[in-house]
């Protein structure tokens, strides 16, 4: 049997202020750098010891890793970063909050955004300072696999190639691996992992900080799933995001 251990970043300062978040490289907030802190607490006190982490390139998800790494004492363990393990790309919207956005285009179409599978927001133009062709650490990659928005399928479509050729070559070593990303990533291996259909997957929300341990047979199916810790805190973070991600929220 192998285990991997998912886990999304704490709070971010746009958590908080409830707006899209995207690409937009924001950092903890306080109280999101003591539930990285409590994270790394939960998988210390639980026997986890890893071979290697996955991250995406954006700090909130790197600065999380971090801290887990040094509750652990594991600072010296492999990281590999990618980009496609990013958060959703949002698009124009990246930067607004909930109500500001229901302001501009109508609580309708927000919902549309937000809980349909395959309809992104509207795209930045490649001209727009925030579109990743502008951010050095993309500088390297074809311009044609650079999100100018996303809908989760196509978070799903670009994390996938990930999943097979880096994370399924460490679990099938016999490796402890630790994933740390966002929402809509961790959404997107989590509908690969249980199989879940499209319609059910948009309604998953994924609580931050909090590990996600998968328990995966020799095929790399899953046998079962559960969050470290009290299943009950577990389940009133995931109510708590699914409650900020209300377009009417100020």
């Amino acid at each position: 049997m192998h285990k991997l251990v998912l886990l999304r970043h704490g709070q971010s300062t746009w958590n908080l202020e409830n707006r899209f978040t995207g690409w937009t490289d924001v950092e903890l907030t306080p109280e999101g750098r003591e539930e990285a802190k409590r994270a790394g607490v939960l998988l210390r006190e639980a026997g986890y010891r890893f071979d290697v982490f996955h991250t995406s390139r954006l700090r909130r998800a790197i600065e999380t890793l971090q801290t887990v790494q040094g509750e652990l004492g594991q600072q010296w363990v492999d990281v590999n970063r990618h980009w496609r393990l990013n958060e959703r790309h949002y698009g124009g919207l990246q930067g607004l909050n909930k109500k500001e956005t229901a302001d501009k285009h109508g609580e309708a179409k927000v919902l549309e955004w937000r809980r349909s599978y395959d309809i992104p927001p509207p795209p930045l133009d490649p001209s727009d300072d925030r579109h990743p062709a502008k951010d050095p650490r993309y500088a390297n990659l074809a311009p044609d696999v650079l999100p100018a928005t996303e809908s989760l399928k196509e978070v799903v479509a670009r994390m996938l190639p990930y999943w097979y050729d880096n994370i399924v070559p460490d679990l099938r070593q016999g490796r402890q691996v630790g994933v740390v990303a966002h929402g809509n990533s961790l959404r997107a291996l989590v509908k690969h992992l249980d199989n879940v259909s499209e319609a059910e997957i948009v309604e998953l929300n994924i609580p931050t900080a909090i590990p996600l341990v998968y328990e995966l047979d020799d095929n790399l199916k899953a046998i079962r799933h559960y969050y470290l810790g009290d299943p009950e805190a577990a389940k009133r973070a995931a109510e708590a995001v699914a409650k900020q991600a209300s377009a009417g929220k100020r």
